[in-house]
């Protein structure tokens, strides 16, 4: 592999390199901070390689990056913000394109490194999560205007719960793993449910809902927070936008934080629905999109977020039933836990969906 200090030669960093080293505990791309000095000011960037098999489309998902960014900073500059700030800003390369190739094949890029900022791993209390919620909400609502059909799928069917539903069917069919005998009270517990999947990507076939940039992986560590006001700055990690509904962002952020215990909790009694964090990331989501919601959107938050956790669920029975083929195990059962807590949360969003549907209402504008 090229030295990073050669790597970095090809982008357009300002002024001269003194350093580089490994910055974060991403799981997926291998990430570096670099220090510049530039006149004797020091300015750091962020150069990352990108992990190509998670992500074998690169060239599409740079593409859907620098679009999104670009439009962004426009728009933040035309409000009189801080485009370097609050938005991601691509660094490209000394010929102009948004990404790099090394000898060995592999992807790199290079981004502004936001400074004075930290990112919460766990949410802390209701105030944080609201603040999580005006961030995303506030995201959409900035790409509002711009056209989604522009940019690809990087993973395709990734949220079409429909599609996800049909590999749900062919594993079982298959049985690669012969344990669909022993998890039959899970399988019902999909298949009872099988109206939920063609509801979202009804609504968008038929135009009833918008087409929209949608995030696809809204957790709480993807969004920077201002260390000394703790208020959201900047929403990251973009490799997974695509063209989509903002129910699934909605909906996949409140299946995450709004659960009262860890994703693979083998006690479900440990498992139910915080109603008042719900209530607190609707609110704030609400309060940051704005007037760019639309009431069917509204009218369809609490259902997104039914819809999300079911799928998901679905995602790690299906993977039970393949062998634990995607999904990473610590042991042979793991997937069909995870799967259990999935469900416990589905169950309590359903037992509470008309008090979630007055709260979207309540907070909408």
């Amino acid at each position: 592999m090229e030295r990073i200090s050669d790597i970095a030669n090809v982008f357009a960093f300002d002024g001269k390199l003194l350093s580089a080293a490994p910055y974060g505990d991403g799981h997926i791309n291998d990430t570096y901070a670099l220090v510049f000095d530039n006149g004797g000011v020091r300015k750091r960037y962020i150069l990352q390689k990108m992990n190509k098999s998670v992500f074998p489309d690169i060239a599409t998902l740079m593409e859907n990056v620098a679009l999104v960014t670009d439009f962004l900073a426009k728009e933040i500059k035309a409000r009189g913000g801080d485009s370097e700030r609050e938005t991601l800003t691509l660094i490209r390369t000394k010929d102009g394109k948004t990404y790099y190739v090394d000898k060995d094949g592999e992807c790199w890029r290079a981004f502004i490194f936001i400074e004075d900022t930290i990112a919460y791993q766990l949410v802390e209390n209701a105030e944080v999560f609201e603040g999580t919620g005006r961030a995303f909400g506030a995201f959409i609502a900035g790409l509002a205007d711009f056209d989604a059909s522009k940019l690809g799928e990087v993973i395709k069917n990734f949220h079409n719960t429909a599609d996800r539903y049909k590999k749900f069917l062919a594993a079982l069919d298959a049985d690669k793993a012969g344990r669909a005998a022993g998890a039959q009270k899970e399988i019902e517990f999909v298949k009872n449910r099988a109206d939920y999947c063609g509801r979202v990507t009804g609504m968008l076939e038929r135009g009833e809902i918008p087409l929209r940039v949608t995030h696809n992986d809204t957790k709480l560590n993807n969004i920077l927070v201002d260390e000394k006001t703790k208020k959201p700055v900047c929403v990251i990690d973009l490799d997974t936008i695509m063209p989509g509904s903002l129910l699934y962002d909605f909906g996949d952020a409140v299946r995450f934080g709004c659960s009262t215990a860890a994703e693979d909790e083998k006690d479900l009694s440990k498992v139910d629905f915080d109603i008042s964090l719900f209530e607190a990331f609707t609110k704030g989501f609400l309060d940051g999109i704005g007037g760019s919601i639309t009431q069917k959107e509204v009218d369809n938050l609490a259902f997104g977020a039914i819809l999300m956790t079911y799928e998901c669920g679905m995602r790690f029975l299906t993977d039970y039933l393949d062998g634990d083929t995607y999904f990473k195990t610590k042991y042979p059962e793991h997937n069909l836990v995870r799967c259990h807590t999935q469900f416990r949360l589905v169950e309590r969003m359903e037992q509470a969906l008309d008090k979630m549907n007055f709260i979207a209402r309540k907070y909408a504008k």
